[in-house]
């Protein structure tokens, strides 16, 4: 294994991509209500460029992480955001998210793609923040999904 990676996840949400695209791009600090894994959403968030302070829980520890608002597109239903700093930087050089939202009819598939550099070689691959990622889109899929 290298120090560098990618992970990627699919999941499939009941309720319309775009809003997904939308909580995440545009209101992410209405997260904290929406699920029990996102505790607090500080900074600013909506345009490229911005930047978000994320209060979180993954892998079982509480955790704060800085990101950079990379790309925000709207028509592709897609955000990148860049972690410059926080807990998850002590293990990894560079941390990339992704979540594009793929919306065909009634099918709607989020995909989450982690771009990684790991700081040394015995660092694991980061599958609890991915476990992280799909809990955040389950809890809210349940919040969001029509009664």
């Amino acid at each position: 294994m290298g120090l560098k990676g990618k992970l990627l996840g699919q999941i499939e949400i009941s309720f319309h991509g775009d809003l997904f695209h939308e909580i995440l791009a545009a209101r992410p600090h209405h997260l904290p209500s929406m699920t029990s894994v996102v505790h607090a959403v500080d900074g600013q968030w909506g345009t490229q460029g911005c930047t978000t302070i994320f209060k979180y829980t993954q892998g079982g520890k509480t955790e704060i992480g800085e990101s950079f608002m990379d790309t925000i597109d709207d028509e592709k239903k897609m955000v990148k955001y860049r972690v410059v700093k926080g807990d998850i930087l002590k293990s990894f050089k560079s941390f990339i998210i992704t979540c594009e939202v793929e919306t065909n009819g009634d099918d709607n598939f989020v995909t989450w793609t982690i771009v990684y550099e790991k700081l040394k070689e015995e660092i694991p691959e980061p599958l609890t923040f991915m476990e992280y990622l799909f809990t955040l889109t389950k809890e809210t899929d349940a919040i969001t999904m029509p009664s």
